[in-house]
């Protein structure tokens, strides 16, 4: 696994879209067209974080350099066997003062399901200096098994996660009242593998960003696969204490300070932000 640089930064973070390549679109296409047997019941989980519409813009910063800025968005639904998917994008790209030192245009990917929040497919598109690798995989839940770009298939647990349909996973979840320790075991699928993915609680803190100040839940994400964690260092992720969970800052240990990445637009929230202070 090649260790990523600027998008260890803003956690899930991916970059300019368009680089679909003639195989991906035949192996997406296909599966969309068929039709899913009505015998298997598919999980059902609340949602009220997250819909269509929402797009959160964040600053990434080293220290006191601006090193581009990262965009999670949802623009439309797409249908997978007959099941309506959330299109999440995580985008990442390098400011223009930046490139000259390590250009980014990172892009990742997944088809999230609306009723269940489980991936459907998963794509990583990365483009990092003189480094270019794209790589997916289409899950069958009811098969439990995962089929990746290069045509071999895998067996997977139940409802495996992908490392993007993890992070909007864990923001269904009601951590308001969790405490400090508290662990959320998941499981990651990457690269033929199945990986632990471990989430922990690290309490609750105070936020200010350049569009408010929120009261959050602060986690950090046990996991070094899929190509968006160095091995070294922690992350934090500080999520909104109201329905929506919503990032609003996220940092990274580097070998030579800290990376950080904070909120500065949002738009299309999908329920009121009541964890806003100021």
């Amino acid at each position: 696994m090649r260790h990523t640089s600027i998008i260890t930064l803003a956690l899930f973070t991916a970059g300019l879209w368009g680089f679909h390549s003639p195989q991906d679109t035949a192996l997406f296409q296909t599966p969309v067209t068929q039709k899913r047997p009505a015998t298997f019941s598919f999980r059902q989980l609340p949602n009220k974080a997250f819909t269509v519409g929402e797009r959160l813009t964040f600053d990434i910063n080293w220290g006191y350099v601006n090193g581009g800025q990262a965009v999670m968005s949802i623009p439309d639904y797409k249908y997978i066997h007959d099941r309506a998917t959330y299109e999440t994008r995580v985008e990442a790209f390098s400011s223009p003062t930046f490139d000259w030192i390590f250009k980014v245009r990172d892009r990742y990917e997944t088809f999230l399901d609306v009723d269940g929040v489980f991936p459907w497919r998963f794509e990583q598109h990365v483009r990092e200096g003189h480094y270019a690798h794209d790589y997916d995989a289409m899950f069958d839940p009811e098969a439990q098994t995962a089929e990746t770009s290069d045509r071999h298939e895998y067996k997977t647990p139940a409802y495996v996660h992908d490392i993007v349909s993890a992070f909007y996973y864990v923001r269904t979840l009601d951590l308001t009242h969790s405490r400090k320790g508290d662990v959320i075991h998941l499981e990651n699928f990457y690269d033929g593998q199945t990986h632990p993915l471990d989430v922990r609680v690290l309490g609750h803190q105070r936020v200010e960003t350049d569009v408010g100040t929120f009261e959050c839940s602060v986690i950090e994400p046990m996991v070094v696969q899929g190509g968006l964690f160095k091995n070294e260092g922690s992350i934090k992720i500080w999520l909104t204490d109201d329905y929506n969970h919503m990032p609003v800052k996220m940092s990274s240990k580097v070998l030579i300070g800290e990376i950080e990445a904070k909120l500065v637009k949002y738009e299309g929230i999908r329920s009121p932000l009541t964890s806003k202070v100021g």
